[in-house]
């Protein structure tokens, strides 16, 4: 009897510790989860970081060997005018006398030539201003769409110009030129980035593919339809936002510059899209060149 009642006071003590130890594994469990979770939710933002950034440098890149390339042919130039002026003194050199006709040409000649350097600064000072200012429009511009599919969403620089390509399966349903509400807020999100850049200028294009609309009263055909989707989206970016309509230009370029095969779906639905182009400020080169 006595053995009885020691022994069932000690299952009960045993019980309750196993109880207690089953809820801080399972506390424990949970909090591993947890961390877990959260370190691979990180290790996709680290990645997503790193891939924009290759990007940007990728695009910079670019830029850079483009310039360069630029700024090389204008010292040619003006390797080309200091050799000339060079040759014109070596034959000045057995001369005991110099006219001051001839003084005052090989004056304006060197003067020309420092001009001339002094131009090719201002050129690579623009150049590099420019290039900053589409990098960095294209990184805001990724920075508020956000993570849609690259499919869908492609921003990039090509030779000075920025480019923003937006799927069709995004904005439109297939032969409509009415917005759907998904297109309203990616084109929301383009539509505050540009509008924070009052000097900006853009180009809206449509682009559809080679397939003719059939049935259908409203449109004639891919001209009609690529005109009037780039015409509602301006209008959209007008009356919604406020932007100014003279900094905006709506086109419909139709079937005509397909980026894709048309001969698949695949294809076809690549060659269905909107493209922003920004415009190259060139008023501002013009004004380089006057100063020259």
């Amino acid at each position: 009897m006595k053995i009885k009642s020691l022994f069932l006071p000690l299952v009960a003590i045993t019980l309750l510790a196993s109880c207690v130890s089953s809820k801080k594994y399972q506390a424990l469990t949970d909090k591993y989860g947890k961390l877990n979770e959260d370190l691979i939710a990180s290790q996709k933002e680290t990645k997503a970081c790193r891939d924009e950034k290759t990007e940007a440098d990728r695009q910079r890149a670019i830029m850079d060997a483009q310039r360069e390339a630029q700024i090389a042919a204008l010292k040619e130039q003006m390797e080309f005018l200091k050799k000339n002026n060079n040759q014109a003194l070596k034959q000045l050199e057995d001369l005991s006398v110099i006219s001051s006709s001839q003084a005052e040409s090989i004056k304006k000649s060197l003067e020309n030539i420092g001009a001339k350097d002094a131009y090719i600064q201002t050129i690579q000072q623009a150049a590099a201003r420019k290039d900053s200012l589409n990098m960095a429009l294209v990184m805001n511009l990724k920075g508020a769409i956000g993570d849609l599919n690259d499919k869908d969403v492609n921003i990039k620089v090509d030779k000075g110009v920025v480019y923003v390509d937006i799927s069709d399966k995004v904005l439109f349903k297939t032969g409509s030129f009415d917005l759907s509400d998904n297109a309203k807020t990616v084109l929301g999100k383009v539509a505050l980035v540009l509008k924070n850049q009052p000097d900006i200028e853009f180009m809206v294009e449509g682009h559809t593919d080679n397939v003719a609309l059939n049935g259908n009263k409203e449109l004639q055909d891919n001209w009609d339809l690529s005109t009037k989707r780039a015409t509602t989206i301006v209008r959209l970016f007008q009356k919604q936002y406020g932007m100014d309509p003279a900094k905006m230009v709506a086109a419909g370029r139709s079937e005509y510059q397909p980026i894709a095969d048309n001969s698949s779906e695949a294809g076809r639905s690549q060659n269905r899209r909107t493209r922003i182009v920004i415009l190259p400020q060139l008023d501002q080169f013009f004004k380089l060149l006057e100063k020259r």
